[in-house]
């Protein structure tokens, strides 16, 4: 299989707004303050609505709602300060491996911090939080792209969140490629002991005895 192009590896990287805009389907709990028919939408059908009613939409739909003033959307469990401060002790004792955390949590806490501040316990911790976690995960990743070398033919990074992937799949499409490219030439190119055995072959092969002319 030909190896993909620079332009490809490039081309492998999502926007900000393109990543969150997936996020957006994360499902949500909001609490309405009106009653509202089912909605029958292409994705599927949520409703009906009832006052101070707890009920899972997508995030887009929760948002919509709350800009509207029609809800008030509730954080997600993992989205707690009890939580977090676990997550990130965590993540500082274990240099190696990464906390399972909802793959666009990210993209999550910050859609909510922009669009439902106001239905957020501590904020600003949750916000701090977060970001120390994402501080700790990206340095976590630097490290590890250190630790790359020719004899890396993949590599295998556990409960990476969307954004991090996004980050470093072209570094990690463009090194491996490198890595293919530079092995190839090394498998194709025989080795100098290689070379005398094949000489030494080509010498021990019979001789033919040529007629006299």
């Amino acid at each position: 299989m030909a190896a993909r192009s620079s332009s490809d590896a490039e081309s492998a990287l999502f926007s900000g707004a393109e990543v969150e805009f997936l996020a957006e389907d994360d499902t949500v709990v909001m609490v309405p303050t009106l009653r509202m028919d089912t909605l029958h939408l292409i994705c599927g059908d949520f409703g009906p609505f009832m006052p101070q009613v707890p009920t899972s939409v997508p995030l887009w739909l929760g948002i919509a709602m709350k800009k509207r003033g029609k809800c008030r959307l509730r954080a997600p469990e993992w989205m707690t300060v009890e939580n977090l401060t676990q997550v990130l002790e965590l993540e500082r004792d274990s240099p190696q491996e990464f906390q399972p955390l909802p793959f666009h949590y990210v993209e999550v806490s910050r859609l909510l911090m922009d669009n439902a501040r106001d239905d957020l316990v501590d904020v600003y911790m949750v916000q701090t939080l977060i970001e120390d976690i994402r501080n700790v995960r990206f340095h976590k990743v630097q490290s590890g792209l250190q630790n790359l070398s020719g004899k890396t033919h993949a590599v295998k990074l556990k409960n990476l969140a969307a954004m991090e992937v996004n980050l470093i799949r072209p570094f990690f499409v463009k090194a491996l490629e490198k890595f293919y490219i530079h092995d190839d030439e090394e498998l194709i190119k025989p080795t100098q002991s290689e070379a005398d055995i094949q000489l030494a072959s080509v010498d021990r092969l019979p001789r033919r005895v040529l007629r006299p002319r």
